[in-house]
């Protein structure tokens, strides 16, 4: 088995699974020993038995207009009780101090008035919503369920890679990597103890059920999707499966007089609580884009009213906007009044000019970033690329600053991967923990989706773009949380005179074809990114 060095030159990544000696770390010596007796022979056939048994039970995405298993690798990534407890605490914290920016800025403003962080950032966000100013939800949440994404840096330390407040997917396949590698290796757990990942969905349900309008005795709940087109569709149908309510399309669901109601074969039914998986600029043509053919005319004015609860809120974006990524650690010293527990990958403010000429002097050392994309795309690796390609950077970056970021290369930390006939290699890896909030407590699953980047040497995990998932196991030693937090509604603005958000820019749409608008529409992804796990 290869140790991390052999993986490419430059920086040592850190190891998950070997010491830099060779040696295995305790957690994994066990599995070690079991993948070793399997061989490379056995190891290519239980990766045949993988494919077969996901595309029997169509764990699928779609990509490049095709359905195809998820890649999910054999070898699971193992996290100490010690290690989980500190990505827990330091998830619940970010969470805390993002719900708390986001009722300051579609509230008082108050962050904005102390200048904390510059108001034109936020109110120039693609993100950022004037329609969702002042629209509060039954029990003060608006993150009702968050992707996180971590790495872990040459040192072993665990850091913020970006922030997914919006509609972040996955989670379909955290749970059924689980059973999958159960089914075709069961004996890679025979001398661990797992924590479960079953109790997901029924988390899930129990917080939406929990932000419903207070007068619902008996709330309904359904998940919105935009169709079989989206490439995340598989994870849609999964979730309201398991949650036991209905999977609905925009053309199922209408508004009167402030409600939202859902055709039934028995006739309409009140819906109280929307799950959607559409993004914001969809939802409503009434209050956003005029031209969408996926959302509910009138659900903005519903929600405002308090009759429906949309989850999660419109204009969480603002939030996760790459641009307001490095003010998080300010944030959280700023509400909470504490100092981060996970730290954030540097990150260059391309607004500031200073900061912005010496990233242009510095591109063939820089990861470049679109900061409103997701999913991998319009990344520019600057160790990688072309001249050409560090050129129209540099074009891209002066023509317009706020609309990226910049972050030196950090070498993820590798994990054993079954690759090309059954060989077991490191591949680099990230990590996304998902959080579930109830308006009480914050449900972090344990373990989250691990992503693996396939090809050798690459840092880019993204399915998108060839990569891969794996199995993610939190040992389970007995103990619990580390840290306990309060509620988020808890949490206190520093002392200041309010004022409302203001110097809203204003923005335009491009006019498309009826055809095209149709397609954009019907294969809408995540974060408008083509990766349904990213």
């Amino acid at each position: 088995m290869a140790s991390s060095a052999d993986v490419a030159s430059g920086p040592i990544p850190f190891d998950e699974m070997l010491f830099p000696d060779g040696l295995p770390r305790p957690a994994h010596a066990p599995m070690i020993e079991t993948l070793t007796g399997l061989g490379a022979s056995g190891l290519s056939e239980r990766a045949r038995q993988r494919d077969a048994y996901l595309d029997r039970h169509g764990i699928t995405f779609t990509l490049g207009e095709r359905e195809r298993p998820l890649p999910m690798d054999l070898v699971p990534r193992v996290l100490t009780g010690d290690e989980w407890r500190r990505i827990e605490s330091g998830v619940i914290q970010r969470l805390h101090a993002l719900e708390a920016f986001l009722a300051d800025v579609y509230g008082p403003g108050q962050v904005l008035n102390d200048g904390l962080i510059p108001r034109s950032l936020v109110t120039t966000s693609t993100h950022f919503h004037r329609q969702a100013w002042g629209i509060e939800s039954p029990n003060d949440v608006r993150i009702h369920v968050s992707g996180i994404d971590l790495i872990r840096d040459e040192s072993g330390e665990f850091r913020v890679l970006e922030d997914n407040l919006r509609n972040p997917s996955g989670v379909s396949y955290v749970i059924e990597n689980r059973r999958t590698l159960a089914h075709v290796l069961p004996e890679v757990f025979t001398h661990h103890r797992v924590r479960s990942v079953n109790e997901y969905p029924e988390r899930l349900f129990e917080a939406l059920v929990a932000a419903a309008p207070p007068d619902a005795r008996d709330p309904t709940v359904v998940v919105l999707t935009p169709g079989v087109h989206n490439s995340a569709h598989y994870e849609h149908a999964f979730l309201a499966r398991h949650m036991g309510v209905e999977l609905v399309e925009g053309r199922d669901l209408y508004c009167r007089d402030n409600n939202v109601w859902m055709r039934t074969t028995s006739g309409p039914e009140p819906v109280h609580v929307i799950y959607r998986r559409i993004d914001d600029d969809f939802l409503d043509p009434m209050h956003l884009r005029a031209d969408s053919v996926l959302g509910i005319p009138g659900v903005v004015n519903a929600a405002r009213a308090g009759r429906v609860t949309i989850a999660n809120a419109i204009g969480n974006g603002v939030a996760d906007d790459k641009a307001v990524y490095p003010y998080v650690p300010a944030l959280i010293r700023y509400y909470l009044d504490q100092e981060p527990i996970l730290p954030n990958v540097d990150t260059y403010d391309l607004s500031d000019p200073e900061q912005r000429e010496w990233v242009l002097g510095h591109l063939d050392r820089m990861v470049v970033k679109p900061s409103d994309a997701s999913g991998g795309y319009g990344l520019v690796m600057g160790p990688s690329a072309t001249d050409k390609q560090l050129a129209q950077a540099a074009a891209d970056i002066v023509a317009h600053p706020r609309g990226w970021i910049a972050q030196p290369v950090v070498t993820f930390s590798t994990c054993p991967t079954v690759v090309e006939d059954g060989v077991i290699a490191p591949r680099h890896v990230d990590l996304r923990p998902f959080a579930v909030n109830d308006g009480t407590n914050v449900f972090v699953l344990p373990g989250g989706l691990s992503r693996v980047a396939l090809p050798e040497g690459s840092l880019v995990v993204n399915s998108s773009q060839g990569g891969g998932s794996k199995d993610t196991w939190v040992i389970d030693d007995g103990t619990g949380l580390s840290q306990v937090f309060g509620p988020l509604n808890d949490v206190q603005l520093p002392p200041s005179a309010p004022d409302s958000v203001s110097e809203v820019a204003k923005r335009h749409d491009a006019p498309t074809s009826h055809d095209e608008r149709l397609v954009q529409q019907e294969r809408q992804q995540q974060q408008q990114s083509a990766d349904p796990p990213c």
